[in-house]
């Protein structure tokens, strides 16, 4: 084990602690529903990581097929990818079913479905399909009312080798949600438009298994999740700040951080410039439309404390320019050359991207564990 502080910069930390914390706060809302719990493992897509908050007897969501191969290798036999499928990435499924049983693929649309069904005679077996549901306007699926949900949903229902499993939502618009009572409006909405769909189907003789929704912001938004039978969500593990922007988390929640060191000033313009650039931090900028702009990232002493009023202003490749919102001067206390400094993500997910590895620290700022990832598609 080392010290933080010996750790090469820029590199990615998980505050142990507080990681465990959210990953519990998430499981008691699905417990206090009796509904089931789909981690979606995205934002860190570790082994190492999920063992806490998303472990193998538990179904998982991914949003690449590389994050379906290495879950289903590890021994994981329930996963949701919940990308729409591309007809290029066909082949690539049966591989994946061999080892899962349950992998299950998302659709929204009879173009999408007919490709399935004129390719699935080829898997060794039955592949797992469920439809995505439109509820807020906000990207991809079927309207809950539209006669192609039906349609979908037969056709796949009637396929020799697919299985249908059911409807499931993504509520995105929940990222422009500021206040409480916005999220929990839809939060509502999300349940109530998916819950639609599904009665949609019974009606026409058609059940679903699973009704799945969620997203961090309407899962954690206080409200009743009625009509879902279990509930996704994903970036709560160590929420970022986008999160703690809408109210969702507060900033004492964030439990990734990018390690960074002082590698020089501007001092004629109150610059202080660190090694971590948007390669280390990525470019996100989430809360430009927040009450306060993060610009790429809060800082904080290298024990994780925020210092007011100092972010990340600019970033290039390998550099990123810390300024206060106030323009004063950085004090040679806090930012003298060599201090090493900690940046709160915007994204935690397209910050976490960025490395092949999480240094995980304990209350003492020492380097416990060190959880490796995959990336690619």
């Amino acid at each position: 084990m080392i010290s933080l502080s010996q750790v090469p910069t820029p590199a990615c930390i998980i505050d142990f602690d507080i990681f465990k914390r959210n990953c519990q706060r998430m499981l008691a809302v699905a417990e206090s529903e009796q509904i089931v719990l789909r981690p979606h493992v995205k934002t860190l897509k570790s082994l190492q990581a999920a063992k806490y908050y998303a472990p193998s007897s538990m179904p998982v969501t991914v949003s690449t097929l590389a994050e379906a191969r290495y879950f289903a290798s590890a021994g994981y036999t329930d996963i949701l990818y919940a990308v729409g499928i591309a007809p290029n990435k066909l082949n690539q499924l049966d591989a994946i079913l061999r080892l899962a049983a349950d992998f299950t693929v998302i659709a929204d649309s009879l173009a999408a479905v007919n490709t399935l069904i004129d390719f699935a005679p080829q898997y060794s077996q039955s592949l797992a399909v469920m439809l995505e549901v439109d509820v807020d306007d906000h990207r991809a699926g079927l309207l809950p009312e539209s006669d192609e949900l039906i349609a979908c949903a037969r056709a796949i229902q009637n396929a020799s080798n697919l299985r249908f499993r059911g409807v499931m939502t993504h509520a995105g618009g929940s990222y422009d949600c500021l206040d409480s009572s916005a999220r929990q409006a839809m939060a509502k909405q999300e349940c109530e438009r998916i819950s639609a769909a599904a009665g949609q189907l019974a009606r026409h003789g058609i059940q679903c298994d699973i009704v799945s929704a969620g997203s961090t912001p309407t899962a954690l938004a206080g409200v009743s999740h009625q009509g879902i039978t279990e509930l996704r969500a994903g970036v709560y593990a160590t929420f970022d700040c986008v999160m703690a922007g809408l109210g969702v988390c507060q900033v004492t929640d964030i439990a990734m951080s990018v390690l960074t060191c002082v590698i020089g000033h501007q001092r004629s313009k109150n610059w202080v410039i660190v090694d971590a650039g948007w390669m280390a931090l990525s470019r996100d900028q989430g809360t430009a439309g927040h009450h306060t702009d993060c610009g790429y990232g809060l800082v904080c002493d290298i024990n994780g404390q925020v210092l007011d009023g100092w972010y990340v202003k600019a970033t290039n490749q390998e550099h990123g320019i810390i300024c206060h919102r106030d323009n004063i001067e950085p004090p040679e206390a806090l930012f003298s050359y060599g201090q090493v400094l900690r940046i709160l993500p915007v994204h935690a997910c397209a910050t976490a991207a960025q490395y092949q590895q999480y240094h995980v620290v304990d209350d003492t700022l020492t380097v416990s564990q060190q959880w490796s990832r995959i990336s690619g598609w």
